[in-house]
Formats: C-alpha cells, sequence, structure tokens
C-alpha cells in the first residue's frame, strides 16, 4: 500500500527491525570496488530478512531504499521484490530523498511501483501508521517523509499506546550537524524518534521526553564511511536500539590519493596548490557543461603535472577529485 495519512492494522510481534537507509542501485558508487554490484547491499537485505524472520519481528526501512528514483535495471527490481517478499512481515519504508524525483513520492517513482504492487507499505505522508503489540506492551509509531515538517506533538495520536516511536527521513545535527541540519527538539507525546538520511551512526541525543537515534546505513557508498559497521538494529518494547550484525567486507572503498605519509603534507599541500591553479582558472562549471565528463579540465591539469613534474601522489589527489566533482554535477544534471 501507499499510505497517505491512513492506517495499518495493529499486529503483534517480538520487536520492530529497523534497517537503515539501503540504496539499492545498479550504478557502483564511484570508490567501491566490488567486483558484483549490488550483490553487497542486497546479501544485506538477504540478512535482514533472516533476522527478522527468525525472531518475529516486523520491519522498518528509514528512507532511501532506491539509490534514484527511478531505477532503469529490471531484473534488479525484480531481484529487489524477491528479496523484500521474503520478510514475513511486510515492510514498512519511509519515503527518502532519493526515492523521490519531487518534494513527494508520484507514480513516476519506482518505490511507488513497489507499494501499489504491495511488495512494501510505504509511507508517502507524514502521519502516525501503526501499532505494534511487542511482549504486552502497545508501541504506537509514525513517520515523516523526507522534507515533510517533523511534528512537534505527537500527543492523542495513539490512544493508550506504552510507548511512542516516530521515524523520519531528515537532516538533523546530531554532532554539531552541518549548514541546514536541525538540531533535536522535543516532540510531545513522543519517547523515541529514530531518523535515517544521515548515513553514519550517531549517539543519541535526549531532548524533553524525545530520545533522538540514528542507527546509519547498511550500504557504504563514499570513503567517508570507510570505519561504518553496516548494522540492522531492533527496536524492543522499552525503546532501545539493539545492533544486529550484518555481512560485509572491510576493504572494499578504492582510496588511492586518500592516503599519504604525514612526512609529506607539506610538500603535498603546496603541490595540490600548484596543480589547482589551472582548475581554478578555467571557470570549472562552465567547462564541466562544456565537456560533460570533465576532459577539457583534465587535459589542462595533466599539461600542468607535465609542465611542473608533479608527483604521482598528487596527482592521484587531484584527479580523485576532478573525479568526484565531474560525478556530483552528472548527478545534478
Amino acid at each position: 500500500m501507499i499510505l497517505s495519512g491512513d492506517r495499518l492494522p495493529s499486529m503483534a510481534c517480538s520487536g520492530i527491525l529497523v534497517i537503515g537507509d539501503p540504496h539499492v542501485g545498479s550504478r557502483r558508487p564511484g570508490r567501491r570496488k566490488d567486483e558484483v554490484w549490488p550483490q553487497a547491499v542486497l546479501g544485506k537485505l538477504e540478512a535482514c530478512v533472516a533476522i527478522a524472520n527468525e525472531r518475529q519481528l516486523a520491519v522498518v526501512i528509514l528512507g532511501d531504499l532506491f539509490d534514484r528514483p527511478v531505477e532503469t535495471d529490471v531484473a534488479l527490481k525484480n531481484q529487489l521484490i524477491r528479496v523484500l517478499k521474503g520478510f514475513r512481515h511486510r515492510p514498512i519504508v519511509n519515503v527518502g530523498n532519493h526515492d523521490i524525483q519531487h518534494t513527494m513520492l508520484t507514480d513516476g517513482d519506482s518505490l511507488a511501483l513497489l507499494g501499489l504492487c504491495d511488495v512494501v507499505d510505504v509511507v508517502a505522508t507524514s502521519s502516525p501508521v501503526t501499532e505494534f503489540d511487542i511482549g504486552g506492551r502497545r508501541i504506537g509509531v509514525g513517520m515523516t517523509p523526507y522534507g515533510q515538517a517533523i511534528p512537534t506533538d505527537a500527543r492523542g495520536s495513539f490512544s493508550g499506546a506504552d510507548l511512542q516511536a516516530w521515524f523520519t527521513h531528515h537532516n538533523i545535527a546530531f554532532d554539531g550537524g552541518y549548514p541546514g541540519a536541525v538540531p533535536p527538539f522535543a516532540v510531545e507525546g513522543c519517547d523515541v524518534l529514530v531518523n535515517g538520511h544521515i548515513h553514519k551512526t550517531q549517539k543519541s541525543v535526549l531532548a524533553g521526553r524525545t530520545r533522538w537515534m540514528n542507527p546509519g546505513t547498511i550500504t557504504r557508498q563514499s570513503v567517508d564511511l570507510v570505519d561504518h559497521v553496516p548494522r540492522a538494529w531492533i527496536l524492543d518494547g522499552s525503546g532501545a536500539l539493539e545492533p544486529q550484525a550484518l555481512p560485509f567486507e572491510s576493504n572494499v572503498f578504492d582510496l588511492t590519493g586518500r592516503i599519504v605519509d604525514a612526512a609529506d603534507e607539506a610538500v603535498v599541500a603546496r603541490e595540490i596548490e600548484s596543480a589547482f591553479v589551472t582548475l581554478l582558472q578555467a571557470e570549472s562549471a562552465t567547462e564541466l557543461k562544456r565537456s560533460g565528463d570533465g576532459s577539457i579540465i583534465r587535459d589542462e591539469i595533466e599539461a600542468k603535472f607535465a609542465e611542473d613534474e608533479t608527483s604521482d601522489a598528487v596527482r592521484a589527489i587531484v584527479r580523485s577529485l576532478l573525479g568526484e566533482a565531474v560525478e556530483r554535477h552528472a548527478a545534478g544534471s
């Protein structure tokens, strides 16, 4: 189903398996070096199926089930559907920013198809969603998709519930945050708020009676997550999260250009500054639009390398940065 204010029937279970931001997609992230992609992601979801079914758990996916709003690989979508249909209890999926082309879920988004076909229940509008009976305790669950306002008052959402939990997909400032991030705030009547969107596991923050938690993604897409441990989490009747190990490989990133001996830092810094003079003078946005793949800037930088006899370490760093800039430009086009 696609839920727009509708409520699902209440259900008894042993807990809620929380799965953070799978980002299922046919396009391998730039620095991942997996020989087969996206088996790493599908394998983690299969492990989640085994955990949920063995322990009689309901399932919540925190958003960004897909890496792109429209997944064009039909075979991959079929594989994903098989995995998701393996859950004994149909997963409830929040809508993340990667799941939508516009401000809200539409029929043009791949996630909508999964909801319409009853593969998952998709929460498209911020609202109370359902109640779970966990060990005799009634847990009320609400959700807020990406881009919609998190409620400041959830009182009255679930009459007589022992605990109220809310799931969101937002820029939340857990550890200092970054520009535009919202500090955790008290949500009246809400005991536990579990957030997606931020990929690293964060320390919980208590605001009033509301404990904010951010479990983190099960899919490491970028090198800043090299130390992140992908896990699923079980929310129990008391509102605590218990980590569950998932299979993962430690060495999955190409770190070329990211690791430089400390003794060379001053020299490397000077060389990078010199190498980027050309880039700064090239009106990079215009050149990227002209070439699409950054080839014009790349040719100028390579010429600068040859002229200055730039070291291999610095060349690797600059090439890496240019590649990431081109990828970001392509994603935003």
